[in-house]
């Protein structure tokens, strides 16, 4: 399981390094290999093999209704392997697509990650949470503190 958040810079060639704590559990359980793909509210989805795998069934086995999502998402997939310092390589199509140019978020969501251009991400949080403030989830109703 990945959580918390991690502040990072790509570099020249578009890698990202991968924090210690999560390095580790990835190359325990993967050895090192990831999918990435774009997610539609703005940012990318970085998964263990293992865990691709299991959203790739689910969303290839959407009726055809559900095609644009099926594209958006698989049709987005990139296999990658993090490098001998745990490095991956953000492909230039997928920083593209989700405006990431340096400074990223990498946030841990369980069985994956997302990664979020840094700027885009601070906006996001902060409309999430007024909406939020504005009018609580019906989740939470049941959930107690």
């Amino acid at each position: 399981m990945f959580f918390g958040a991690s502040s990072l810079s790509l570099d020249a060639k578009g890698r990202l390094s991968v924090p210690t704590r999560h390095h580790e559990a990835l190359m325990a359980s993967c050895k090192g290999q990831v999918t990435m793909t774009q997610h539609y509210e703005g940012c990318l989805m970085v998964f263990p093999q293992p865990a691709w795998e299991a959203f790739s069934a689910k969303i290839s086995a959407l009726p055809m209704s559900s095609l644009p999502l099926k594209r958006l998402y698989l049709s987005n997939a990139m296999s990658v392997e993090l490098d001998g310092t745990g490095r991956i390589l953000v492909s230039p199509e997928l920083r593209e697509a989700v405006g990431i140019v340096k400074e990223t978020t990498l946030r841990g969501m369980g069985h994956y990650f997302e990664l979020w251009d840094k700027a885009t991400y601070e906006a996001y949080d902060a409309r999430i949470k007024k909406s939020m403030l504005e009018v609580p989830p019906a989740e939470l109703n049941d959930i107690t503190f």
